[in-house]
């Protein structure tokens, strides 16, 4: 039987001052022109975290309200504000304070030093977190005195930590000389560790699961933990679920660029599916190094840095239960090294191919989620509304294969699309934040499917220029719609089905025998 997705969890971590200080748009423009205006005017650009809050496709990351109602919101977004909550059905956007402790408490090396007044005012805090156990809290601390905390920035290479400005503590470097090892590395590696964990408490939380029923975890973010001998080594996934309790699992990294998490569900399905496993999370923390990636342009149109969020997700599939929706291994689109890298043979891969194998048409599907990204972000920016050219894309190919007329392709967005509301973080828009909402429509009845699709830029590591994809549907449970035939037979009938046939054997045997004598 096909597995299941049995839970989604989404989060966001405010960030402001790693915007300032560890997005690569601003680390580079201190290095190249120093004085620039644009770095002089970023500051007044940063927003609170109750605009964080009140920020529509934000509450639709973590659940508050839906694709189709943010859809219903005018553009551009940033102009209207919702209520503002920082906790929903899929997770919560933790304030920068709480997110700099986590990161700490994900640190066992002591390479962390927080502030003491610090830790004590923001461990209250974390404390009302309702999805942080003792257990994880208890490991917040030592604290250290502001001054060390000033020398070790000043005078030992370290990353210093700021939070509303003030400098509230700093991340050593691991070794003196390997540069895989530097602050600079171990600050990004634990972001993505911290997202990566706050993700699984909630999906724990959320779902009622036992940390000790998952056995195997797979980390798909864009990071990568090693030393100078295996850059690329890992394990982040390992070392996110010991912090988060899942004792009995073990794990690995996969890593694609943004195709990663699409590449890391697939697998989880097929693990699970195969027997290997019972129940595998797939879980990716947030990159700094996409904070305010595109703040030139938003500075320059006066707008607010908009990508001063951290995300992370993580989904649990699982055997199947009769109820929760599954993923048909059967309908697995693949971008191949022979397909090339045009925009209409990646979607031909990735769309049209599985589903013309199972004897399915592209209108066959209701819900395509391929790129998710913000276009309140990427518009300004120049980049366009990234899912709308997606949906365009496959709609034209609909045309092409007779499927819709002409006159219908302008209604394809609409019908078969949905708004992007995830924040430019490379691996996280891809395809996934949908799948909390799908998998609850589809229990709900009010979904017959939908198509995840995963792509990723491959040339980005200068490897290759080859593009990359996976794509797979998901679709209602089929465990309470078979019939006698398609369930199959319980353990003990086929028992007692043997039973029968050997001792009619046995007796025909002997039937045998006792003509001979």
């Amino acid at each position: 039987m096909n597995s299941v997705i049995k839970g989604a969890s989404f989060v966001l971590a405010f960030a402001p001052d790693m915007v300032l200080h560890n997005g690569t748009t601003q680390t580079t423009e201190r290095v190249v022109n120093p004085n620039s205006e644009y770095l002089k005017e970023l500051p007044s650009h940063l927003r609170c975290y109750e605009d964080v809050l009140a920020y529509a496709p934000n509450q639709t990351f973590i659940g508050n309200i839906t694709p189709q109602e943010l859809a219903k919101i005018e553009q551009p977004w940033h102009q209207k504000k919702i209520s503002p909550e920082r906790f929903g059905p899929f997770g919560e956007i933790m304030p920068q304070d709480e997110f700099i402790l986590l990161m700490q408490i994900c640190d066992v090396f002591d390479l962390v030093k927080l502030e003491e007044s610090f830790v004590v005012r923001t461990k209250d805090c974390l404390a009302k977190d309702p999805v942080i156990p003792e257990t994880v809290l208890v490991k917040a601390g030592p604290a250290t005195s502001g001054e060390e905390i000033k020398r070790l920035v000043e005078e030992e290479h370290s990353e210093a930590l700021f939070c509303n400005g003030e400098l509230v503590g700093c991340i050593k470097r691991a070794h003196d000389v390997d540069v895989n090892l530097s602050a600079h590395v171990i600050f990004e590696n634990l972001v993505s560790k911290a997202g990566n964990v706050l993700a699984i408490l909630h999906l724990l939380h959320n779902g009622g699961i036992d940390p000790l029923s998952v056995d195997y975890v797979i980390d798909a973010s864009e990071e990568a933990c090693g030393d100078m001998n295996q850059r690329g080594g890992g394990n982040f996934a390992k070392a996110a679920a010991e912090v988060a309790g899942l004792l009995s699992a073990t794990g690995s990294d996969m890593r694609s660029f943004c195709a990663a998490p699409a590449h890391a569900v697939a697998t989880a399905a097929a693990l699970v599916k195969s027997g290997a496993f019972k129940n595998v999370i797939v879980s990716a923390g947030g990159s700094t190094s996409k904070l305010g990636m595109n703040g030139k342009d938003h500075v320059k149109k006066g707008m607010p840095i908009l990508e001063d969020v951290l995300g992370g997700f993580a989904v649990i599939v699982s055997e199947n239960d009769g109820t929760s929706p599954e993923i048909n291994l059967n309908m697995l689109g693949r971008h191949t090294v022979g397909t090339g890298s045009s925009p209409q043979a990646v979607i031909t891969d990735l769309v049209l191919a599985p589903l013309k194998r199972n004897g399915l048409r592209i209108t066959d599907v209701e819900k395509y989620s391929p790129e998710l990204q913000n276009p309140d972000i990427t518009k300004p920016a120049g980049a366009g509304d990234v899912p709308l050219s997606n949906y365009k894309m496959i709609g034209a190919l609909a045309v092409k294969e007779g499927e819709i007329e002409r006159a219908d392709l302008a209604n394809f967005p609409e019908k078969h699309g949905l708004v992007g509301w995830a924040p430019t973080q490379g691996h996280i828009p891809s395809g996934v934040p949908y799948l909390g909402f799908a998998r609850q429509d589809i229990m709900a009845g009010k979904l017959k499917n939908a198509m995840i699709i995963g792509k990723g830029s491959l040339f980005l590591g200068r490897m290759t220029n080859q593009f990359d994809g996976i794509s797979f549907i998901i679709q209602p449970n089929s465990g309470a719609n078979k019939d006698e035939k398609d369930v199959g037979v319980s353990e003990s009938v086929v028992r007692s089905m043997i039973a029968d046939a050997m001792k009619s054997f046995a007796l025909s045997i002997m039937a045998e025998e006792g003509k001979n004598v």
